[in-house]
């Protein structure tokens, strides 16, 4: 039987990183994946640039970039490692990168340049990796350590770190696993949802928006009330289905089936003083004034709702103007539903904090350690979630005892 001083499950940006910080302290280290190839959402992840971080976090303010029943669990690890940490890294393995917008990082010429960085820092750690390989079981021996069957047979840790990720885009490999181990070991969980996913919407009443399907704009999104209202400026992407695009991504994780969700959609423009203006001085129709302040397609939409909208701007009442520029800028509406896991980017919930250290990710369960996406811990869009897999992927790599001879 094979022993190691650590065995990390999961081969994604966590683990990988992990492995390679544990491995280059001298630590004897396996990583095991049930599929065969490696970091699959580093490999799709920013449109195949892997957004891997964001210059914007403020790890002495968490609350306002992630969101968990503990937000300020993630402080610890976001403060001992920064983006300009991770930033250091890529630069020392000449990874080229721009900044995109918002502060969010992109590689200039491929997410496989960060894959294969990882995988250098694993090599330089002597980190072994067997995969494809299954967990089928994992049990603590009577001296405290781990036995772990898998499809190459049994290994044997003190430390063991679970970097499984969470139920998000099952066509390329997630699982519950995670969950299923920390339930194992009486761990608690926070309900796992879907977040950074797409909303639909059902019924008749949507058709006349579906046939918006590929319009792009930028607009203000904001759902719950009050010290629950949350609100980012963002573009949206109108599908066939429902309403997607950095708004809509952003704001799902934020809002609960029922909640209606509302939008400005001109949210630069003075609409209410621009369509009086345009009353005084054009004989266009109201649409085509429209066209002047959004989309021309979305300001046919707009115009074919109300009969009042269907003429010349100089015809109209102020008070039609006034309802127009009202609904524009305070369209409310409640989603049936999101696009699941299929296209969620990422699993909200997960392993419950209050079993977790926050200074190593180590479990109320001596030895078994939760990192990334598995845990109760998921950041904004734009590179928020990579950093949350870097942090906490270093606090447990430099926390892992060495204890195999």
């Amino acid at each position: 039987m094979q022993a190691f001083d650590a065995v990390v499950i999961g081969a994604g940006a966590a683990g990988l990183f992990c492995a390679g910080v544990a491995g280059q302290r001298g630590l004897r280290v396996l990583v095991l994946d049930h599929s065969e190839k490696v970091a699959e959402k580093i490999r799709i992840s920013g449109g195949g640039r892997a957004n891997f971080t964001n210059r914007d976090i403020d790890p002495r303010s968490p609350h306002k970039h992630f969101i968990s029943d503990n937000p300020n669990f993630c402080r610890s690890a976001l403060s001992r490692y920064t983006p300009q940490d991770f930033i250091s890294l890529v630069q020392s393995h000449g990874i080229a990168f721009h900044e995109k917008h918002k502060g969010q990082l992109f590689c200039d010429r491929s997410a496989e340049d960060l894959i294969q960085m990882l995988l250098a820092e694993c090599t330089a750690g002597g980190v072994q990796r067997w995969q494809p390989c299954g967990v089928t079981a994992v049990r603590v021996t009577g001296e405290g350590s781990y036995e772990l069957d898998t499809d190459r047979g049994t290994v044997t840790s003190r430390s063991v770190v679970v970097a499984t990720g969470g139920l998000s885009i099952p066509k390329i490999g997630a699982t519950d696993f995670g969950y299923r181990l920390a339930k194992q070991f009486g761990l608690r969980l926070v309900e796992p949802r879907p977040g950074l996913v797409p909303l639909t919407f059902d019924g008749a009443a949507w058709l006349r928006y579906a046939e918006l399907a590929g319009l792009s704009l930028p607009v203000q999104i904001e759902t719950g009330a009050q010290k629950q209202r949350v609100q980012f400026m963002e573009d949206l992407l109108f599908t066939h289905r429902g309403l997607s695009g950095p708004a809509v991504l952003q704001i799902s994780s934020y809002w609960q089936p029922g909640s209606p969700i509302r939008l400005n959609l001109a949210p630069e423009v003075n609409l209410p003083e621009a369509l009086a203006q345009a009353k005084i001085r054009s004989r266009k129709l109201i649409a085509n004034e429209l066209a002047t302040l959004v989309p021309s397609r979305l300001a046919d939409a707009w115009a074919q709702q109300d009969p009042d909208w269907q003429r010349p701007i100089s015809e109209a009442s102020d008070k039609a103007l006034s309802r127009l520029a009202d609904r524009l800028a305070r369209w409310e509406l409640t989603p049936s539903g999101s696009e699941g896991y299929r296209k969620a980017e990422v699993t909200l919930g997960g392993i419950d904090t209050r079993d977790l250290s926050s200074q190593t990710l180590e479990s109320s369960q001596p030895g078994l350690y939760f990192i990334g996406e598995v845990v109760d811990v998921t950041g904004w869009l734009g590179g928020y979630n990579f950093q949350w897999a870097w942090a906490s992927a270093h606090a447990c790599g430099m926390a892992l005892p060495v204890l195999a001879t």
